[in-house]
């Protein structure tokens, strides 16, 4: 995978300067190492970007990404499953040999909502740290909103005046009210406003149900998000004049991936690409009147998601109806991009602009 948050052709690993052997106990920060690693365990993924700095940006130089449904059963059961944990371990396994193999020595790993709401979150990350030598670090709802901020801030239209930026994960959706001076050049995006709803594609289409999904089905999970969502919207959806959805998510990813009948996902073709409320309107209606089968078979989806992306795009529905803007950037990048950014800044190893 060779991208960047500039989407640059990649740097060999070769060409970043190696630190010395990695520490994983303790995610050991070191100024002097130019590799750096994110990783996010989240409840549906596990995803890992090693990049070097450049410029005031940075070159991804390994990744990783697997679902593993970590949340699976946590929002009835309130516990990490025996069978998650396992195909945790096995990912993490995974992230480990590829942060070792870099020689990674700047690292930031985290958690988020499987971990935050599971009762057996520390049993399971001493588990992680003794079988796999990572230790993972629960971040809390805020920090994951401003992490997403980071990360996906390049991509807000530059003559524009801010966004609302959301966060489809699969235990909780995280929403923020971005604002910049369009007057001023380069002027830094300030978070206004955030919230966070305890709902995402796993624990909605748990309730709701995931592979056969009627319109009417449909409208009750909408409905459903619609009222978590409704507070934020009431204080936050006013002066919404020169302003745009930015989203990051798998939903959104896949939902351009199947807007432009990809034959296969290509992050070069949906990172920042743009899409109008007819463009969604219409791949959202011919995603509801696939089978769960055909949902499956389409490459943008496939099998793994197949459950979960309409509940995604009810989450996402609910989100466009409390702010009706006329377009959606789509961005394929978010909180590991965030960490690396700012990891990268408080070293000084990139240009702040």
């Amino acid at each position: 995978m060779n991208d960047d948050t500039r989407l640059r052709a990649g740097l060999a690993p070769h060409e970043c300067v190696q630190g010395l052997a990695a520490v994983m106990a303790d995610g050991a920060r070191d100024a002097g190492s130019s590799v750096y690693a994110a990783l996010d365990l989240g409840t549906n993924n596990c995803r890992l970007l090693i990049a070097c700095p450049t410029g005031d940006s940075f070159r991804v130089i390994d990744s990783f990404s697997r679902i593993i449904r970590l949340g699976e059963g946590v929002s009835t059961s309130g516990v990490i499953s025996e069978a998650a944990i396992s195909r945790a371990i096995s990912a993490l396994s995974i992230c480990r040999d590829k942060i070792q193999s870099k020689d990674a020595q700047r690292l930031r790993l985290i958690a988020t909502e499987a971990c935050r709401a599971a009762s057996n979150s520390d049993a399971f990350l001493a588990q992680v740290a003794t079988e796999t030598g990572i230790t993972l670090e629960i971040i809390d709802r805020e920090t994951e909103a401003a992490l997403a901020v980071i990360g996906c801030s390049p991509l807000l239209d530059p003559k524009g005046s801010g966004a609302i930026l959301f966060d489809i994960g699969g235990g909780s959706s995280e929403l923020v009210r971005i604002e910049r001076d369009p007057g001023v050049h380069n002027a830094k995006p300030l978070i206004k406003a955030w919230m966070s709803i305890p709902l995402g594609v796993v624990t909605l289409a748990e309730r709701f149900g995931g592979k056969h999904v009627t319109k009417e089905s449909y409208a009750l999970m909408v409905a459903e998000v619609a009222k978590h969502v409704a507070p934020f919207a009431a204080e936050n959806g006013n002066d919404l004049d020169g302003m745009h959805l930015l989203g990051t998510s798998g939903t959104v990813t896949t939902l351009a991936g199947v807007h432009l009948n990809l034959v296969r996902y290509d992050r070069r073709r949906i990172d920042g690409v743009w899409m109008s409320n007819a463009d969604l309107d219409g791949t959202i209606a011919k995603l509801l009147s696939m089978s769960y089968a055909e949902r499956a078979a389409n490459n943008c989806i496939g099998p793994e998601r197949a459950d979960l992306v309409l509940a995604g795009c009810a989450i996402l529905d609910a989100i466009r109806n409390a702010f009706p803007l006329p377009r959606l950037r789509v961005a394929d990048r978010g909180l590991r991009e965030g960490m690396l950014v700012e990891m990268m800044r408080e070293d000084g190893a990139i240009r702040v602009s």
